[in-house]
Formats: C-alpha cells, structure tokens, sequence
C-alpha cells in the first residue's frame, strides 16, 4: 500500500515514515514545513509541500500518487501556545483534518490513522487511564484532538473509511540523532537545554499528590510509537469499517523528579533540579493503561527510559555540539 503521511517530515512523522518504509510499505510525505525538516524524509520517498487547508492540491496528490490510506500527523501541538491563540489552533487541527478527509472520502481511500493525544483526558483521577476515562481537555491543544476523533469517527460510521484515533503519551527519544526533536517545549529536551547551560532543571510544582510531590508522567520511546502507527495501518487493511481508539504507552509512571534524575545519570551531569510553581492545569499523575492496544494490535512497547534519554541526548549533542563539550 502507498500511504501519504501528513506531517511526515516532522519529528514523529519521520519516524513513522521510516517504520512504514521498513515494514514494506510504501510513503508519500505532505508537508508545510513549518516546522518539519525537508532533509528528514528519506531518498526515494515523494515530498509533496502544501497546507492541510488546501483541499484541491490534497486532492491532487492523493490522486495522483495512487494513496490507498493516510496517517494524519500534521498539526500545531504547543499546549501553551493553543491557549494564547486557540483560533489558529481550532483552524489547523480541526479545520485542517476535515479538509483531509474531505480528500481521503471523495477519493475512496479505505484507512485512515489519526495522531491524538493524551491531552483528551484532561486531568483523570485514576491510577492508569483506559479509553473509557471521561475526557476533559484542559487547553484548546487538547480540545482540538478530541473534536478531531469525533470527526474521524463521525466520518467513519457515514463513509465506510476504517479508522484508528492514537493518543500518545509522552514521546521521547530518536532512531538516530538526525531525527531527534528539535523542539524545547517537553520535559526532556528542557532538561537538556538547561544541562547545556549549567543550570538548575526546573520542576513546576513539588507538592503534587504523589509519591515525591512531583508529576508523574508515562514516558514512550518514539521508535515504538512509530511502529504502533504501522500495526494500526496494517489492522485497518485488514478490517474494513474499523473504528478504534487507543492508547499508546508503556503503562509505567515515573516522576518529573526521577527522570530528571535519569537524565542527569545518563548524561554525566551531576545537577540538582530547582522546584518552581506549579503550572495551571498540570495534572498529578496521567499514565496510560495499554491493554487494549495490545489485545487489539499486538504491539507493546519495547524501549525502556534509559533508551529513550540516550538516543534523546545523542539528538541533542547532534544539534548542540556544545553540549559535548560541556
């Protein structure tokens, strides 16, 4: 199959690039590279540059490249930027997705994967989130994911397009240093930034209801949710009119304070993190319950923390040789 992957010269989308390429299927990346990287997409692969909002250049590369199921990742994703400008971000992802399955349906692509987010939740009060957790989205970020999988799952039930909605968790981590996230915007790469600079890492609230009073967050290796986009691809081919919703995580959490604890392990550093407020609408704990994925994928995640900071830390130095030095 040819798959046209939105956002594909993205942090995530090349990684799910490369995972489709490597299962034997075949990619097309569309992208606005306005954030994306053109030299992110592999030789041999079709970049095709344009707007999620420009229906009649969509329609023509779906049709011209012979598309046979898409994966949608193209979107704006800063959590605190959506709340200062929550039109631009009702515009590209809600506006954006409906212009792509507008192509996908009058086309007659039969699959349709969504990138989603565990934002959808909001702030669960439970020891691990299923996908039977009420959402509640605390940022238009969040909101706008969660009308998109209503809008996928609407546009499923009337047009027969097999659909699978991911809410990923928190990604980390790189298959090569080339594709690490460029972004400073996640823990991570925050902590790393300042590492870099000899500087405390900043942990927003240290009175949390949890163990050490800090978030606890569930930690996802890039290269495993890369993989779980093409075990959602491959199900869908495989069960026309598939409507599914799930979680992609490992199911374990770990405080803001441990991992920057790992990072700084990992990193040779030897830096105490500085405690600031708490952020407005942090929740304590969000860790995902990955049963069903594997029941109805048979995916499970196969990198673990330390992985994901020294492959994350390789991307970094990549893009920051002064870090090495330090």
């Amino acid at each position: 199959m040819t798959w046209l992957i939105t956002g594909g010269a993205g942090y995530i989308g090349a990684h799910v690039v490369r995972a489709m390429l490597d299962a034997g299927e075949r990619a097309v990346v569309y992208d606005d590279l306005s954030t994306g990287i053109a030299e992110r997409v592999p030789d041999g692969v079709p970049l095709e540059v344009g707007s999620t909002l420009d229906g009649e250049r969509l329609a023509k590369v779906v049709r011209e490249h012979g598309i046979d199921g898409v994966v949608h990742l193209a979107a704006k994703k800063q959590v605190g930027e959506s709340v200062q400008v929550p039109l631009r971000y009702y515009r590209e992802n809600v506006e954006g997705l409906r212009t792509v399955l507008s192509a996908v349906t009058d086309a007659g692509v039969p699959s349709f994967v969504f990138s989603s987010s565990a934002a959808v939740y909001g702030m669960p009060d439970v020891h691990l989130v299923t996908e039977e957790a009420p959402c509640a989205p605390m940022s238009p970020y969040g909101e706008t994911k969660l009308v998109g999988e209503w809008l996928v799952r609407a546009t499923g039930r009337a047009t027969g397009l097999s659909t699978a909605s991911l809410r990923y968790f928190n990604v980390v981590g790189a298959a090569s240093p080339e594709l690490a996230d460029t972004g400073v915007f996640n823990l991570v790469p925050m902590v790393f930034e300042k590492l870099t600079e000899g500087a405390p890492p900043r942990i927003f609230g240290g009175d949390h209801p949890t163990p050490d009073g800090t978030c606890v967050r569930d930690y996802i290796h890039v290269v495993d949710l890369a993989e779980a986009h093409v075990a959602a691809a491959r199900r869908l081919r495989r069960a026309p009119g598939a409507g599914l919703t799930l979680n992609i995580g490992r199911g374990e959490g770990i405080s803001v304070r441990e991992m920057i604890g790992r990072i700084n392990a990992v990193t040779g550093h030897d830096i105490a993190p500085a405690v600031t407020a708490r952020r407005p609408g942090d929740p304590a704990r969000v860790v995902a319950c990955a049963d069903r994925i594997a029941t109805e994928l048979g995916w499970k995640a196969r990198h673990g923390v330390e992985e994901m900071i020294t492959s994350a830390w390789a991307g970094w130095i990549h893009g920051h040789p002064e870090a090495a030095r330090g």
